[in-house]
């Protein structure tokens, strides 16, 4: 299971600055966003998505890097990263954040490029989302960069959908109806009452592309041909992540 990712990295004198002379659009938190997704498209990594909610987080940290006149990546009595990205409504596997002040996009950008920590958090293959916020105080522009392993919010019939295809993979045939997973899933342990399938396994993961090892250790441990694939209503966001719980009765 991956586990999150965290980068808390201050810029000492990198920043965003005035909007530049070349921003059409006049929005610098725009420019920040079509500068950094340039720099990854010049290597050969995909763009990343706006996300409006780590935009909010984005733009709440800057407010409070402007109110301080400092860089930090948090300040007494402001919520941790994670805190601030969960609350404002992200949901995500890994986070990271790049924060500056300056007097151009184009020069908190080319500096972040320069600087090994910061560039990572921009070329990270594993982040698709990001939002930013730039907050202007007396001419300089406070500027927050909040990356994002971003999640999926998916129904219970598409995530079951995806754990099949899983157990396809896997020369399973997940085509029994979902009531007896259903029962595991309201269980938090032991074999349902009635229930004729072979093994139960109940799982929480951040990761729908893959099986748990574990999961599939137990699954080729056995001769298994058919399951019952359900997702717990109990899944959901845990702290600051999105997880999904799992239950599948092995046939």
């Amino acid at each position: 299971m991956r586990k999150a990712i965290v980068w808390v990295v201050c810029g000492v004198f990198f920043a965003i600055g005035a909007a530049h002379a070349q921003n059409d659009s006049g929005d610098p938190a725009r420019r920040i966003f079509e500068l950094t997704n340039q720099d990854r498209v010049a290597r050969g990594l995909p763009p990343l998505s706006w996300n409006a909610s780590l935009a909010t987080a984005a733009q709440t940290h800057a407010q409070w890097m402007a109110g301080e006149g400092t860089l930090s990546h948090q300040y007494p009595g402001e919520a941790d990263l994670m805190t601030r990205a969960s609350q404002a409504g992200a949901h995500f596997q890994a986070i990271a954040e790049n924060i500056a002040s300056a007097w151009s996009e184009d020069a908190v950008e080319s500096a972040w490029m320069h600087s090994t920590p910061h560039r990572t958090n921009i070329l990270d293959p594993h982040m698709n989302a990001i939002g930013v916020g730039v907050v202007e105080r007396r001419g300089t522009f406070y500027a927050v960069e909040d990356f994002a392993d971003a999640s999926q919010q998916l129904s219970s019939l598409q995530i079951e959908r995806k754990v099949g295809g899983l157990l396809r993979a896997e020369g399973i045939d997940p085509s029994v109806p979902p009531s007896a997973a259903e029962l595991a899933c309201s269980s938090n342990g032991g074999y349902p009452a009635g229930e004729t399938g072979r093994l139960v396994i109940r799982f929480d993961t951040p990761d729908l592309t893959q099986l748990p090892g574990g999961v599939v250790m137990q699954i080729r441990g056995g001769n298994y041909h058919r399951a019952s694939v359900a997702a717990c209503s109990a899944g959901g966001t845990q702290g600051s992540f999105t997880t999904y719980r799992i239950a599948i009765v092995l046939y």
